[in-house]
């Protein structure tokens, strides 16, 4: 056992937990992702960590995409999770207001889901989500403001497998294919992650 400390908790981890805790934080990611470890929920799973990411373009300010990463253990293997691990993510962007009346917006967006995971190696079982495009219009005195197309993606999984970071990394793709970034080209290493 390990005992943990973030601002306001002190907790005792189980050796599997740790072991996932140092595989998040050995994680690669791009260099315009920003992560920052936050508060996890408390009564979903008896051990938890949550991150946060931001996907910021060259300037180092405007934000891209943003979204939230949690890793949940529960020894006890719960039924709907077919393990003692779950993944439970949230993703989302702006995007351009073309493809607003796209029919298949959403398969493409989950799609991209796939695809970060397939990349990475990785085959979770028991995926769920949901993913959801909002347009918005300014009428009135807002009417000089451009339409919008949010798209936000709502995704678990089960890992079967024990590397906690190669899912923090599938989802950092994901938050910069959503937030336009074109892949990295092959051969080319992603840094160590930017932790605050």
């Amino acid at each position: 056992m390990v005992t943990r400390t973030l601002p306001g908790t002190e907790r005792t981890e189980p050796a599997d937990f740790t072991a996932a805790l140092r595989s998040l934080h050995a994680a690669r990611v791009r260099p315009e992702v920003r992560l920052t470890e936050v508060p996890a929920p408390t009564r979903v799973a008896p051990h938890a960590v949550a991150m946060t990411g931001d996907v910021l373009a060259d300037d180092g300010e405007t934000e891209l995409s943003s979204g939230r990463f949690v890793l949940l253990h529960d020894p006890s293997e719960p039924d709907p999770w077919g393990g003692p691990w779950r993944v439970v993510t949230y993703a989302r962007a702006e995007m351009e207001s073309e493809v607003a009346g796209d029919p298949v917006l959403g398969e493409v967006g989950w799609s991209w889901l796939e695809d970060a995971l397939a990349e990475r190696g990785l085959q979770p079982h028991a995926a769920a989500g949901t993913v959801t495009s909002v347009v918005s219009e300014s009428f009135g005195d807002l009417a000089d403001r451009p339409g919008s197309v949010e798209l936000e993606i709502r995704a678990s999984w089960s890992p079967s497998d024990p590397e906690a970071g190669l899912h923090l990394e599938a989802w950092v793709d994901l938050l910069c294919t959503i937030g336009g970034l074109p892949p990295l080209p092959e051969g080319v290493v992603a840094l160590p992650g930017r932790h605050r």
